[in-house]
């Protein structure tokens, strides 16, 4: 959490700043990795999320952005941190978003009733991404959120991916072998996923063609599996299709591809990286796969109505001491000491997981050779994502995207999930979250009784602890929960309640200062059917 202290520097080394908003309908766009959606000529492509586009919708880069958005930073003095509450949640609410999914999908009773998501960056553009999306050929629903790391482009094309390889390695031989007939005959595919996207969301349309390509490879080799009949387990699907996307990532940087938009997207996306957190939601309990420092949190509500957190998933960072067994394991001895230093990856990454990153995957001839062809037009935003050489390279690949799986079968009492990137987690922990998603869906704010210690309290420790339950049962200020979570991340104060001042001087940071005190935080809430756990419907 962050101190006074920390709050006093923001402001002094912010003093150098001007915050001039021109435009009070598009005020906040500027916090956002690309303008609003425009209305897109729509083309007939079967794989919906991929749908190709004549217009060039790309990321605003640093100016562009601010122009696209109508908003601009001066570098006069005197920044101004008085932020009405307004527009604190103008700031916060720019990117939220909330589903309610149909109670029947056709199938049966679904396991998920809604969900809620946002996003809040700190970078400029935006590095993290999520998805979510309902499986059409298969049973249950898709999540996950995805943390980049040297720029966006891996996160990118991970997200608008990964659900795709999912679904289709649960789906059973009968129906890939129609999906391959529609594609030979030019017959309208049938639907894979019914995407639940925000209506900021960017696609990768220049790669529509080869990710369709790289997909229909998969399948058919699916098809052409002796083993695969009725389809994988999510479990097994999960696992599978991590590493094979991260495979295709790798061999597409390297492949002869004649548009040099492709090709440079494609190494972009391969030397840049991004940790995973995914969860399938089904009727027989949810599947997680994790690679990185995302997080999945299970919300209890225990049978007295206080709330416990359950989690699904553990990080792979330097903190995670059989993480960093597992590491040093895979080198030799001579490099136990060097692997990991400075809880980094060889002094550099942090996560010990993650999609991309083939600067810790390739040898450095192989990184020498596809470079070389590098066409001049790639993003030179990122130079250091080419040009450093990495401390102790001796014995590659350091780094692998194997995800951690977890199961668990639903109960009557898990009332919800928490998917998130370790920007909420680097301010709140497991069982903070989970109370204030729960006091929030609850609407009951709940606090132990006065203990007999607290009764024998000086008249001035009195009012200090009155002044703290007070604080902590401020109301509501948010209908969505992944805001919700988002303003207690950045605006907890001393008390453990919100604190005006923290918050303001948090989200009021120009773009150059807010990576320096916060992450791009990302969200997402799937609140749980639980009338699937109870007895009659075993």
């Amino acid at each position: 959490m962050m101190s006074g202290r920390v709050c006093a520097t923001i402001l002094h080394r912010a003093s150098s700043y001007t915050l001039t908003l021109r435009s009070s309908s598009s005020q906040y766009a500027h916090l956002v990795a690309f303008p609003s959606s425009q209305q897109r000529p729509t083309q007939h492509c079967y794989f919906s999320s991929w749908r190709r586009s004549s217009s060039d919708q790309k990321f605003c880069k640093d100016e562009d952005a601010r122009s696209c958005s109508q908003v601009h930073l001066s570098t006069r003095k005197d920044i101004d941190f008085q932020l009405s509450r307004v527009q604190i949640s103008g700031i916060l609410r720019f990117s939220e978003q909330a589903v309610n999914v149909p109670e029947f999908d056709g199938r049966g009773l679904n396991a998920v009733r809604k969900f809620e998501s946002n996003q809040l960056p700190a970078n400029t553009p935006n590095e993290d991404r999520h998805s979510a999306a309902t499986c059409l050929q298969t049973k249950g629903m898709l999540f996950g959120v995805f943390d980049g790391h040297g720029g966006w482009a891996c996160a990118q094309a991970v997200s608008e991916r990964l659900l795709y390889y999912i679904t289709v390695a649960m789906m059973p031989k009968q129906s890939l072998e129609e999906l391959e007939r529609c594609m030979e005959h030019g017959r309208p595919v049938p639907p894979l996923l019914h995407w639940h996207k925000h209506h900021m969301d960017f696609n990768y349309h220049e790669s529509a063609s080869l990710y369709i390509d790289q997909l229909r490879v998969f399948w058919k080799e699916l098809l052409d599996s002796e083993e695969h009949n009725e389809g994988m387990s999510p479990s097994k699907a999960l696992d599978c299709t991590f590493k094979r996307l991260d495979a295709d990532i790798s061999l597409e940087a390297q492949a002869l591809l004649s548009n040099d938009l492709m090709k440079n997207t494609a190494i972009q996306v391969a030397f840049s990286g991004c940790t995973a957190c995914v969860a399938h939601v089904g009727a027989d309990g949810i599947y997680v796969a994790n690679a990185g420092d995302c997080r999945a949190v299970l919300g209890v509500q225990e049978e007295d109505g206080s709330w416990s957190a359950l989690p699904l998933s553990w990080d792979h960072n330097s903190q995670n001491q059989s993480e960093l067994e597992r590491i040093k394991a895979q080198h030799p001895p001579s490099e136990k000491d060097t692997v990991v230093t400075d809880d980094r990856l060889l002094g550099v990454l942090m996560p010990l997981r993650a999609f991309g990153d083939v600067k810790f995957k390739w040898s450095c001839e192989l990184q020498q050779s596809v470079l070389a062809d590098l066409d001049s037009g790639v993003d030179q935003d990122s130079p250091s994502l080419y040009q450093y050489s990495l401390p102790n390279y001796l014995t590659p690949p350091y780094l692998d995207v194997t995800p951690e799986l977890t199961y668990h079968k639903l109960r009557p009492q898990d009332r919800f999930l928490i998917l998130a990137t370790d920007g909420l987690w680097d301010e709140l922990g497991n069982e903070e979250a989970v109370q204030l998603v729960g006091e929030h869906l609850s609407g009951i704010h709940r606090q132990a009784p006065v203990s007999p210690s607290e009764k024998q309290l000086k008249l001035g420790q009195m009012h200090e602890l009155l002044l703290k339950r007070q604080v902590l049962a401020s109301p509501i200020l948010d209908t969505n929960a992944a805001t919700h979570l988002i303003r207690y991340a950045l605006g907890t104060g001393v008390y453990g309640g919100l604190c005006q001042e923290r918050l303001t001087s948090m989200l009021a940071l120009p773009d150059d200062l807010a990576r320096m005190y916060r992450d791009d935080i990302t969200a997402t809430v799937v609140y749980l059917n639980s009338d699937l756990a109870r007895p009659h419907h075993s």
